[in-house]
């Protein structure tokens, strides 16, 4: 074991001293050729030269994260009506909504809660792709002023002015011809799942008037709007 461990100090010492200056500790030069054609000690603890491509393993996860991100960029869900903050707002007061409250829909021209407005917009998407256009709206928000002349010119047809949920921003009336033929029965069949319906009082033998033009954005009503569930 002594000899051993002679063996070994005499292995360490040897190449170190031979560049060494005596007294100082200090390298100078002169090593031979031969000590210089000897592997450095890092190539030698680990086997072979440090590559500089990645392992086999880390490259295949790297081209793996790059897909991911990729397919993610191109699946980015499109957003239904550009420009909308489609989150719920404060109620505010029927028929006098703040102007950032509300979205306009793709006709350019009427209006509806951010909300409703983003989730009627969703649905157009689908109708559009099953029909190959848009969705046919005659009406949404209406202010309380707007509401007023409805009532005188309809009576009893009209909503009690401050209580509409067109003055809400929470309703829409559909063209005539959307409340027939294959159109009308997709709405029914697909509009519950975009949180659209044509209420219950709207129906025929409703307590309401029969209006099946007549669809109000569900969630909102029931938790801002006027609720009449028969």
């Amino acid at each position: 074991m002594a000899l051993l461990t002679a063996l070994m100090g005499i292995t360490v010492i040897l190449p170190l001293t031979g560049n060494v200056s005596p007294g100082n500790g200090t390298f100078v030069a002169g090593a031979s050729a031969a000590e210089a054609s000897l592997p450095a000690t890092v190539d030698v603890l680990a086997g072979s030269t440090v590559g500089t491509v990645p392992p086999p393993a880390l490259a295949a996860s790297a081209a793996n994260l790059s897909r991911a991100e990729i397919a993610a960029s191109r699946s980015e869900v499109r957003d239904p009506l550009p420009g909308c903050d489609g989150t719920a707002r404060s109620a505010g007061a029927n028929g006098q909504l703040k102007t950032d409250d509300l979205c306009t829909l793709w006709d350019g021209t009427l209006q509806l809660r951010g909300d409703a407005a983003s989730s009627l917009a969703e649905i157009n998407l689908a109708f559009k792709a099953r029909f190959g256009r848009d969705l046919c709206v005659t009406d949404a928000y209406r202010t309380i002023a707007e509401q007023r002349v409805l009532k005188a010119k309809k009576g009893g047809l009209a909503a009690v002015p401050g209580r509409s949920n067109h003055g809400w921003g929470l309703a829409v009336d559909l063209c005539s011809n959307e409340t027939k033929g294959a159109g009308w029965t997709w709405l029914k069949e697909n509009g519950g799942i975009y949180g659209w319906e044509n209420p219950a009082w709207a129906l025929s033998g409703g307590s309401g008037p029969h209006e099946p033009w007549h669809w109000e954005y569900t969630r909102g009503v029931q938790a801002d709007g006027e609720y009449y569930n028969s």
